[in-house]
């Protein structure tokens, strides 16, 4: 109907354009009588006129036809009619006061047609200088090149306020007060620079000493890091004045570190090598780097400080830097980051970092004298693995280098004397106390209170089909005992265990020490869930294939499977980080968390709801097979240091 409306109109004007020609011909005639031959001509000339505006009239109808009511959207009676040619010179003019102008920097225009010639406009711009661009409806050209998008000019993407937020506000001042810092102390230095020349302008020969633009550099620093150093001590007032600060410095207070942190900081001030020991959950890990920190901020050397601490595993890293970042009320990767393989938040101005060993044995190799570094914290030293040996024989040749150095060494159960004499009579410190106090359940003790009844077919652990030649290879007989197995035996067979039941003492006797006791397992938290109070349970397990197996193991048990009472979690170092940060998260009311996981979670993680720990008393160690020649990786018994530190979760 539009295009029939459209048609109609174009008749009628072309008519009327026809009779207005036609009358001004006529009476230009009629005033020139010398002319009269020619106009005997303009009748048939008008007739080949109307033909042929008709033909071309009834032509542009046709085309219209091709085209959708879509694309001429609008009152078509009321339009004229845009000429290609004619919007191409109007772009011309456009494009021509543009470059003339010297505050306009771009046109920007929403008309169809311009859509429709954008590729003549295009070429039209490339020949004058200028850049053009094609933005969905939108022709833009301008005198500077133009990106693929603009979202300034997408009608489809809705326009959201931007709110910034406070920390990523305050670390913006921080570095623009640091800019202007900076920008003050070169004009200084260009105004002493400048007086020095003018006293000495009758100087004909000056020797210029390098050593001098780099003690006018660090001085300049120096006082860049002593403003930096200022700003960090009112934030940290500011937070400790704060009611979440006041409450935080509460519960810090409650932790038995906090009654010897003067004496840890004079001890650390001035010895370079110290060893600490304290029970798990004293504070040794969060609290001591932290008052490290505090107390150089709050003197004044805050932005002069630079303290690393390796942890033995990654989850170890990231779940300390979480907490102490949390105790300072800041967000992580700030004043405090951890930093571990593939995965890392710090930032320019972190001083307390969280590291694992290989990450810093992997500094050391392009920096041998740890510049810049004011402390050292090695955690969990009893832990001896490659890389934490070697990290000390490193750090042992590195610290007559660097006196100002200082190294802290800490553990929970450790033989202080030891690693003492190994750096040359270092005094030790110990933190006494526990968070919680600790009850310990021996075998013989959990076989009296849960009534299980050890047999030599109970005790063989399941590892189901794809493993069932592991299964199959307990029933065997050992050709050879191993020695800790041997000294069991003999201590069992010479206790009388008087004070227990006679099912208590079959099972004992009957005990196979080399199984790991899925069955067994699987009793304790039975009896735990339906006799004990609230609480999440944690089991030490060997590896993974013993966790994999225990697991789908317990999801077939009636009680321990059901997801409305108990929540099945595992940890392992293979399993992802995100995984892995499942244990610190807390249970949905009445139901009962249990971790499956490996000696992993023993040192310098703290999982807050643990309530009961099931530990048996097996973990994987690296050994040498002499036979082979090669490396492997065996269960083996623990060492009570361990086994002393795994207890300590129960409470």
């Amino acid at each position: 109907m539009r295009s029939s409306k459209f048609a109609v109109s174009l008749l009628i004007a072309r008519a009327k354009s026809l009779q207005l020609h036609h009358l001004t011909c006529h009476c230009v005639a009629s005033s020139s009588p010398t002319s009269t031959p020619l106009f005997k001509v303009f009748p048939s000339s008008i007739r080949n006129a109307n033909a042929v505006a008709t033909t071309r009239l009834f032509s542009s109808y046709y085309s219209l036809e091709q085209f959708s009511d879509d694309e001429y959207d609008g009152d078509f009676e009321n339009q004229q009619v845009s000429s290609t040619v004619a919007n191409v010179d109007e772009w011309k003019w456009k494009l021509s006061m543009l470059l003339r102008s010297e505050k306009d920097q771009e046109i920007v225009s929403r008309d169809k047609k311009d859509r429709r010639d954008y590729e003549q406009i295009a070429n039209l711009a490339k020949r004058m200088g200028l850049y053009s661009e094609l933005f969905g409806k939108v022709v833009v050209a301008s005198k500077v090149p133009l990106p693929n998008y603009r979202p300034d000019l997408d009608d489809k993407r809705p326009q959201r306020e931007v709110v910034i937020p406070l920390s990523l506000q305050r670390r913006v001042e921080g570095l623009l007060q640091e800019y202007l810092d900076r920008l003050q102390l070169n004009s200084a230095k260009t105004t002493d620079s400048l007086d020095d020349g003018n006293s000495t302008n009758q100087v004909k020969e000056i020797d210029i000493d390098e050593n001098d633009d780099s003690l006018v550099d660090e001085s300049v620093m120096e006082k860049v890091l002593q403003k930096r150093s200022l700003r960090m001590r009112n934030m940290q007032r500011a937070w400790q004045e704060s009611p979440e600060g006041r409450k935080m410095l509460e519960f810090r207070k409650s932790l038995p570190s906090f009654m010897e942190k003067q004496g840890l900081l004079q001890a650390i001030a001035h010895n370079q090598v110290i060893v600490i020991s304290g029970e798990t959950g004293c504070g040794k890990t969060t609290q001591i780097p932290q008052y490290v920190l505090e107390s150089q901020i709050e003197s004044g050397r805050g932005a002069f400080c630079n303290i690393i601490c390796t942890q033995p595993r990654r989850i170890s890293a990231m779940a300390v830097s979480e907490r102490v970042s949390a105790e300072r009320g800041e967000p992580l990767g700030e004043t405090v980051g951890f930093k571990v393989r593939l995965e890392g938040m710090k930032g320019k101005n972190t001083h307390l970092l969280f590291c694992t060993s290989g990450i810093l044995l992997r500094r050391l190799l392009s920096d041998r004298n740890l510049n810049g570094i004011t402390h050292v914290f090695v955690d969990e030293i009893h832990e001896r693995g490659m890389n934490e040996d070697f990290l000390l024989i490193v750090l042992k040749d590195l610290l007559p280098r660097r006196r100002d150095l200082r190294l802290v060494l800490m553990s929970a159960t450790l033989n202080a004397e030891l690693f003492s004499n190994y750096f040359g009579g270092a005094p030790t410190f110990r933190i006494p106390g526990f968070t919680y106090p600790v009850r310990a359940h021996f075998l013989e003790d959990v076989l009296e209170m849960t009534g299980y009844k050890l047999t030599s077919f109970n005790q063989i652990d399941d590892y189901g089909q794809e493993k069932l030649w592991k299964t199959q290879k307990q029933l065997a007989p050992r050709k050879r005992k191993n020695q800790i197995t041997s000294l069991v035996e003999d201590a069992l067979s010479k206790s009388s265990f008087e004070n227990y039941s006679s099912r208590a003492r079959d099972s004992v006797a009957s005990w196979a020490p080399d199984c790991i006791g899925f069955n067994l397992i699987e009793a304790v938290l039975c009896h735990i869930c339906r006799k004990e109070r609230p609480g999440a349970v944690l089991v030490f397990m060997t590896g993974w294939e013993d966790i994999s197996s225990l697991r789908d193991q317990l999801k077939a048990h009636p009680l321990l499977g059901d997801p409305n009472r108990i929540l099945l979690l595992t940890c392992h170092g293979s399993m992802a980080t995100s995984e892995q940060k499942l244990i610190f998260e807390k249970p949905p009311p009445n139901i009962r968390k249990v971790i499956l996981a490996t000696n992993m979670a023993e040192a310098s993680i703290t999982i807050n709801d643990i309530v009961f720990v099931v530990d048996c008393g097996k973990a994987k160690e690296t050994t040498y097979d002499a036979l082979n020649n090669t490396p492997c990786l065996l269960p083996s018994w623990i060492s009570q240091a361990s086994a002393r530190q795994a207890s300590i979760y129960i409470s």
